[in-house]
């Protein structure tokens, strides 16, 4: 690239020799290119998919006869979207994990300019998360944020093993690439400083009662954003649907992961089926119209990127 003698191009004698040139030069005819660069719609390349927790959780289990804390950063299972060439992204911006710490376990802590958060689904008083030097209790139905750059670690210090799911934008920042991660110089923060009301947890007994005086739509639903504080990736919203109710979303251009906090029911993703359950996780990609019918109530955590589409002006709807 940049040693062609330009007087090349004068004397080509035809379209071809001009491409085989700009081979040469390093660029690309913009009229031939094989497929376009725009299109009329968004594309649906990540496609709906489910993740069942009653496989999850003895996979776990089998996990942790082989794979330790020491041996491993985290013990999870990645839950990737089932698409050609993909190994971890559950859609194009976020990924969730599965995962179990053992009882008397520590998971490493660390730092990472991606932004996580965890919805937990079994735990025994005693499992925490320790973020930025305090100890942060972890209860069935909590949701608590981990910032981007926060040491974040945890120590199961009760007598069960505890299960929960991770959400991250690590696809995100892969694509733009501000990636970075730092091991904690001590392997483990350690604290004896406990705050159960830390602004980074919402627990489950806040979130019901925020839930109860919500008002409920016609059609069974109820609805509400949790936050402050906020990640500036992905906002949470946690959904309510009495028995029999059902809600319809339309495309959106925006990502949204949910995971079943308790009850059952079916989501129909366009042309896919899902029946659910407490635990489960399923994913509804850009561009993909939705309906969730519970069949016996049924509350869930919905994970999205909608922050970032709208930040960006992208955020739309049909």
């Amino acid at each position: 690239m940049g040693s062609l003698d330009p007087r090349k191009f004068a004397a080509a004698e035809s379209v071809e020799q001009v491409h085989s040139l700009l081979e040469t030069a390093g660029m690309g005819p913009g009229w031939n290119k094989p497929e376009p660069s725009l299109w009329p719609t968004p594309k649906q390349t990540f496609v709906p998919a489910h993740w069942s927790y009653a496989l999850a959780k003895p996979a776990l289990d089998a996990a942790a006869k082989f794979v330790s804390t020491d041996l491993a950063e985290r013990r999870n299972l990645i839950l990737s979207n089932p698409v050609p060439g993909n190994s971890y992204a559950t859609t194009r911006t976020l990924v969730a994990a599965y995962q179990m710490v053992e009882p008397g376990e520590l998971a490493r802590s660390h730092r990472h300019t991606p932004n996580a958060l965890r919805l937990v689904v079994e735990t025994e008083p005693g499992m925490f998360t320790v973020v930025n030097g305090k100890k942060i209790p972890m209860l069935p139905g909590d949701v608590i944020l981990t910032p981007c750059w926060s040491w974040h670690g945890h120590r199961n210090e009760s007598g069960a093993r505890a299960y929960w799911i991770d959400f991250l934008d690590v696809p995100l920042v892969q694509l733009l690439e501000p990636m970075f991660f730092e091991p904690f110089p001590d392997g483990v923060e350690t604290t004896d400083e406990v705050d159960e009301r830390s602004p980074m947890r919402f627990t489950w007994a806040d979130t019901c009662h925020r839930l109860a005086s919500h008002p409920t739509s016609p059609s069974g639903q109820s609805e509400i954003l949790l936050g402050p504080p906020a990640l500036s990736s992905m906002a949470l919203y946690i959904s309510c649907l009495d028995a029999g109710a059902e809600c319809t979303r339309g495309r959106t251009t925006a990502n949204s992961i949910f995971a079943v906090i308790d009850g059952a029911g079916v989501a129909n993703v366009e042309d896919r089926v899902f029946d659910w359950h407490r635990g489960d996780v399923f994913v509804v990609p850009a561009w993909r119209a939705h309906r969730l019918r519970a069949k016996t109530q049924s509350r869930f955590l919905r994970v999205t990127d909608e922050p970032v589409l709208a930040r960006l002006d992208w955020l739309r709807e049909a």
